[in-house]
């Protein structure tokens, strides 16, 4: 048997410094998110004091529910058009244009926002679109949705397709094989891609800036014009409660993806 060699202090200490580096900033917004200071660079005890100010703050609240609508709205579109564009790349037979369609929809991961967004911004003017909610949806749903081709392609790919054979021989046809076998199977993915869309629109600035209107600036819009004149501490607030819903979100995901893994290995054998 393999002997497993353990970790040494260079290790033990490499992986302490990256994990400060990415998280101790973070517990910092978050401390200071209850802090009775005005300063956010002077402690003044503990206080729920900016929260209390955020939920008072209209326009940031509105910002905030702009943002979530849009996330869940794009991530949704984005993972059912990606997960049908990773089904037909996987399994469907080679079809003419199969090239450049796979350029177009990879795209956007490898074009600067800023390119993407000032596209979109061309399209809707020409289109005489009024921008607002549906405009940045359109727009993050283009941005997301080669994200989610990705990661359902790559697990499509390390799946055994005699499971699905198996299936349409004892009676199944291609979509109910599909439905029945590969679906479950596939879930976990289906459930990281949305998961990675809603970050990824969550988190957007620059195209979002290029596709919104007046009175639908998104919650990343409304921080930045804040943050030039300032840090105030309500936006310690906000940040700390779009960590949590993440980290909420994060746990459901997990958990859904736990029991699609448990239907998927149970339906397995038959």
């Amino acid at each position: 048997m393999r002997k497993v060699s353990r970790l040494s202090r260079f290790n033990i200490a490499s992986l302490a410094l990256g994990l400060a580096f990415l998280y101790l900033p973070i517990l910092i917004l978050v401390l200071y998110s209850f802090n009775a200071s005005r300063l956010v660079t002077v402690w003044g005890g503990w206080s729920l004091r900016w929260y209390h100010e955020l939920f008072n703050d209209r326009a940031m609240i509105e910002a905030a529910w702009m943002s979530l609508r849009v996330a869940v709205a794009s991530a949704t579109i984005a993972t059912l058009l990606g997960t049908l564009a990773a089904v037909a790349l996987s399994r469907g037979e080679r079809f003419r244009g199969r090239t450049l369609f796979s350029g177009i929809l990879y795209a956007p991961l490898v074009m600067p926002e800023v390119i993407t967004g000032l596209s979109l911004l061309l399209l809707f003017v020409a289109l005489n679109a009024e921008r607002g909610f549906w405009t940045v949806t359109i727009a993050h749903t283009t941005l997301t949705m080669c994200f989610v081709t990705v990661v359902v392609q790559s697990r499509l790919g390390s799946l055994d397709r005699s499971l699905e054979e198996a299936a349409m021989d004892l009676g199944c046809n291609p979509v109910g094989a599909f439905v029945a076998v590969t679906l479950p199977l596939i879930a976990p993915a289906i459930v990281a891609g949305w998961m990675l869309a809603f970050t990824l629109s969550l988190d957007d600035l620059v195209i979002a800036s290029f596709t919104t209107g007046p009175g639908s600036a998104t919650l990343p819009i409304r921080i930045y014009s804040e943050v030039r004149l300032g840090v105030k501490p309500e936006i310690n607030a906000i940040c700390t409660l779009v960590i949590a819903l993440i980290a909420v979100v994060i746990v459901i995901a997990s958990l859904a993806s736990k029991l699609s893994n448990s239907q998927g290995e149970s339906a397995a054998p038959l």
